[in-house]
This record gives structure tokens, sequence and C-alpha cells, in this order.
């Protein structure tokens, strides 16, 4: 009853601060645990698809085993997946490399 209308609002000021801090440190954890693993991961992935080449034998996200033929320009490669049967796959479908070819070498 005897407290000054100044001193109340200086003790309101100082709350609101307090009530906005867990949401930063709720945003800070969700950044190291979900955000920045999920973007190391693409980026690796990214890495591993501009690194493929002729002879490199691959699985798509669909599941087939392949060799890769052909690597396109524009995005696409061509993936023999038997013997004589081609298809044309995009980039971003192969999921993992299973083996890599050696480059070849110039003489």
């Amino acid at each position: 009853m005897f407290v000054t209308p100044a001193y109340a609002q200086d003790a309101g000021a100082a709350g609101g601060l307090i009530s906005i801090i867990p949401f930063v440190l709720i945003f800070v954890i969700m950044y190291f645990l979900l955000i920045r693993p999920q973007q190391k991961k693409m980026k690796d992935h990214r890495a591993m698809v501009d690194a493929l080449r002729r002879g490199d034998q691959v699985v798509t996200q669909g599941g087939l085993i392949g060799k890769v033929t052909k690597v396109k320009e524009d995005g696409e490669l061509e993936v023999e997946i038997a013997e004589g049967v081609k298809v044309r796959v995009v980039k971003q479908t192969i999921a993992t490399v299973m083996s890599k070819t050696e480059p070849a070498t110039k003489d």
C-alpha cells in the first residue's frame, strides 16, 4: 500500500526481460540440435553429388542400384541398372555412393 508508482514500474520492466529469456534459450538450443546438423548434412550431400563421375556405383532414393555411365550438365545422370538397361536420374535423388572409381590418368 505504501509503494510508490515509480518503484512498481521498475519491477515490471525487469519482469518482461526475464520472460523473454526462455524463448531465446529455446531457439538457441533448437538451432544447435536441429538446424545446424541438417545444414551440415545438406552440404555433405551436395558435395557428394557434385563429385559423381562415370563408373561410380550409386544407390538412388528409390532403392535402385546402378553404375553411372554418363554425367550430364543439366543435373541428370545416366545410370545403368542392368546390362543394357540405362535410366535417366536426377542428381539430387542419389542417396549414397557405394563405390567410387579412380580418376583416369592422362598419358
